[in-house]
């Protein structure tokens, strides 16, 4: 081994710290609290359109999953201690008004996403007042493994648009 000084010792163990850059003041933003409330997945976005939910349709169907619709008024579509049924000890799961009324049976054997957006849009004139999520079960590992809202109610209060959610 070749004898070093202390000197290219020091030089080779010296690294350059690297430059940061600050962020932008509006990237640090406080998430509001009230009346912002979200639902599964995308609800953070603006709502979805047709073509995107399709989208979401073709990618549950093209796993193999079964798509099913739920609704849910909104005195009943958030977890509560008015409205919540407890079930102490019976249950190893935490089960607590998780579940929504199912719009009719889950979609077995569903080839298209138009099947279901046609589900979608008589659930939604049935149930104006109501939020409609569709869900996705994987019929082999018997499980629900996708959700997201397709319809919340126009007069929703618990709701912030997008660009007032953070303050």
């Amino acid at each position: 081994m070749s004898m070093l000084t202390r000197s290219s010792l020091a030089s080779a163990s010296t690294k350059r710290a690297v430059s940061t850059v600050q962020p932008a003041q509006t990237a640090f933003k406080v998430w509001q609290p009230i009346n912002n409330k979200q639902y599964e997945t995308f609800s953070y976005l603006p709502a979805l359109t047709s073509e995107q939910i399709a989208k979401q349709v073709d990618y549950v169907i093209s796993n193999g999953w079964t798509p099913c619709l739920e609704f849910a008024e909104a005195s009943q579509s958030f977890i509560s201690n008015e409205n919540t049924v407890r079930f102490h000890g019976v249950s190893a799961n935490y089960y607590d008004n998780r579940y929504w009324t199912m719009w009719k049976l889950p979609m077995f054997g569903c080839t298209d996403a138009s099947q279901v957006l046609k589900e979608v849009a008589q659930c939604t004139a049935s149930f104006p007042t109501s939020y409609v999520r569709l869900v996705a079960f994987d019929n082999q590992k018997q499980v629900q493994c996708m959700g997201f809202l397709v319809q919340r109610p126009a007069n929703a209060v618990e709701y912030c648009p997008v660009n007032k959610r953070s303050v």
